[in-house]
């Protein structure tokens, strides 16, 4: 199911309607590990079992930990966690509290941006704008897959709209569009936890992998509709 999306002044906020919460959390409770929103056996043999169980329940699952434990009686416990990773961004004294915050909801963020039967392209007001943007959808692709590749190291790669445009981006290690305000619509993880059991060193399998069988253009057109509503 998609999210439901609530508009905090210019930015939207995303709430999970599927299995549970993208990042459950109010004052003085703890953000907890979301479901996935599909089963682990799902996204096979693109995404194997494996992949998604130390994936999620480990690597995810390690981020909310260190995040609720660094958050914990600070000025920042309980805020929302888009506020807290937009208060603290640059703030080197507080980079990992950021990282933790970051990788949490970029992760979040991604098990919606990827579904079963996904791939393919867009349809509507978003696919319009990426013709209008790119130039056509083929060029999205190319660009998108080039973002991915030559992300040296870890990190990650976005479709995203920035004061109107859509742009692609790509982000180091746990940095995140919502730090620079821009408006995520849709990513791709590329550190090596993500794919490695699966496709080894061969990045580039994944990417168009993510592209023709796994993107969730459902999400990123209702991500695209909130924000230009």
């Amino acid at each position: 199911m998609l999210q439901e999306t609530l508009r905090r002044g210019k930015r939207p906020v995303f709430i999970n309607l599927g299995k549970d919460n993208l990042l459950k959390g109010t004052h003085c409770v703890s953000y907890e590990l979301p479901a996935l929103p599909f089963d682990y056996t799902a996204l096979a043999p693109y995404i194997t079992k494996e992949t998604l169980e130390f994936h999620h329940d480990k690597h995810h699952a390690a981020y909310i930990n260190n995040y609720n434990n660094a958050v914990e009686d600070t000025d920042l416990d309980g805020q929302p966690i888009e506020a807290v990773i937009k208060a603290i961004a640059g703030d080197a004294s507080k980079a990992g509290l950021f990282n933790n915050a970051a990788q949490a909801w970029n992760h979040s963020f991604y098990w919606n941006s990827i579904k079963p039967n996904g791939g393919g392209a867009p349809t509507g007001a978003l696919a319009d704008k990426i013709a209008a943007d790119f130039g056509s959808f083929e060029n999205f692709v190319t660009e998108f897959k080039q973002a991915a590749a030559t992300q040296f190291g870890s990190g990650w790669a976005w479709l995203v709209l920035d004061n109107g445009t859509l742009k692609i981006t790509k982000t180091g290690n746990a940095d995140t569009p919502i730090a620079h305000g821009q408006t995520p619509l849709l990513t791709i993880d590329v550190w090596e936890h993500a794919y490695y059991l699966d496709y080894q060193n061969r990045r580039p399998d994944y990417i168009s992998t993510f592209v023709e069988k796994l993107a969730n253009w459902d999400f990123a057109s209702a991500n695209y509709a909130a924000a230009i509503a």
